[in-house]
């Protein structure tokens, strides 16, 4: 395994949502507190940027540059990892500047970021703008380093490798064997790294994602895709069949960060019978698409799951959607 640069307080804890069981009179679910992995607000980014700094060190890198959307939860998190190992952070947002300053793009300012808009709303224009700033960098005589948009990457992958490792001690205490990981799919660097460590480490389990932005193909391409990079940095090669990639793009709705009545239900019903805050763009979604998947049928009532929370809730405050939320 590549070092890593220590960021993350590990484990996290995996909580038995009873309440949420009950309530969805369905199987036994628990909750992988990634939205605790206690850096920078936490969430799924913070073990991907642990691989991420190491290397960027190991490369003498000055300043760190990436990009994602004005509410990204991996620009902040990157931010924050950067600072920490004294690394100035240059961004690339989609879109243009918003007009308040609130949620993630607050703490952005709050931690210096430098920040580029593409004046976009095609995201994948990012990717272009990303290098293009690192190469201007380097002509000025700076050392950048690049982390690919969302940190969706093989290297960033391998934090969700050991985190499948990390479950499984944990789930052993527990005397459990999940039928399911079930989590929300954006940038597909955290499933794909899921789906390598249960390949890697033999696991019983499937990993099913529910898509908030690209179409279930798109997804599945992409995460087999960097399940193999994951699996090629430890030198350990796996082989995934069609059926291994499971992707639900059935509760995007509208679109990319836009509310859903079923997301708007998750997120009031998870802060009720659980006390947990979901996101309207990430969690929020994941968590509608796997109460959908029980009512369906799919996920059977006596089955185990595991919900990965993955973190996101500065989202929370740059949501005036939010508001319809109380009834």
């Amino acid at each position: 395994m590549p070092p890593r640069y220590p960021l993350a307080i590990l484990p996290t804890p995996l909580v038995e949502a009873s309440g949420l069981s009950a309530a969805l009179e369905g199987p036994r679910i628990l909750i992988k507190r990634d939205d605790m992995t206690g850096f920078g607000f936490g969430g799924n980014k913070v073990r991907k940027l642990e691989f991420y700094l190491a290397e960027a060190i190991a490369h003498g890198a000055d300043v760190i540059v990436t990009g994602a959307g004005p509410q990204s939860n991996h620009i902040r998190a990157t931010a924050a990892a950067a600072r920490v190992a004294g690394m100035d952070v240059v961004v690339v947002m989609h879109g243009s500047m918003p007009t308040e300053l609130q949620g993630n793009f607050l703490l952005d300012r709050l931690l210096g970021v430098q920040t580029h808009f593409t004046d976009s709303p095609d995201r994948n224009l990012v990717d272009r703008k990303i290098e293009q700033v690192a190469e201007e960098l380097r002509r000025s005589g700076r050392r950048p380093f690049a982390i690919p948009r969302g940190g969706a990457s093989g290297l960033g992958s391998l934090g969700y490798v050991e985190c499948v490792r990390e479950m499984d001690t944990q789930l052993a205490a527990m005397n459990l064997r999940p039928d399911w990981i079930v989590l929300t799919t954006g940038s597909c660097g955290t499933q794909a790294g899921l789906l390598a460590g249960v390949k890697i480490y033999t696991m019983p389990y499937r990993v099913l994602g529910i898509t908030v932005s690209r179409p279930a193909d798109e997804c599945s391409e992409r995460i087999g895709r960097i399940a193999q990079e994951a699996s090629e940095w430890i030198g350990h090669p796996i082989e995934l069949a069609p059926e291994d990639i499971v992707v639900r793009e059935e509760y995007i709705g509208p679109g990319y960060g836009l509310m859903t009545p079923e997301c708007a239900e998750a997120i009031r019903l998870v802060a009720r019978t659980e006390g947990l805050f979901l996101d309207p763009t990430y969690t929020g979604k994941g968590m509608s698409g796997l109460i959908g998947e029980i009512r369906s049928g799919r996920i059977g009532k006596d089955e185990l799951v595991v919900f990965l929370h993955t973190g996101g809730e500065p989202g929370l405050f740059a949501s005036p959607e939010i508001g319809s939320l109380n009834d």
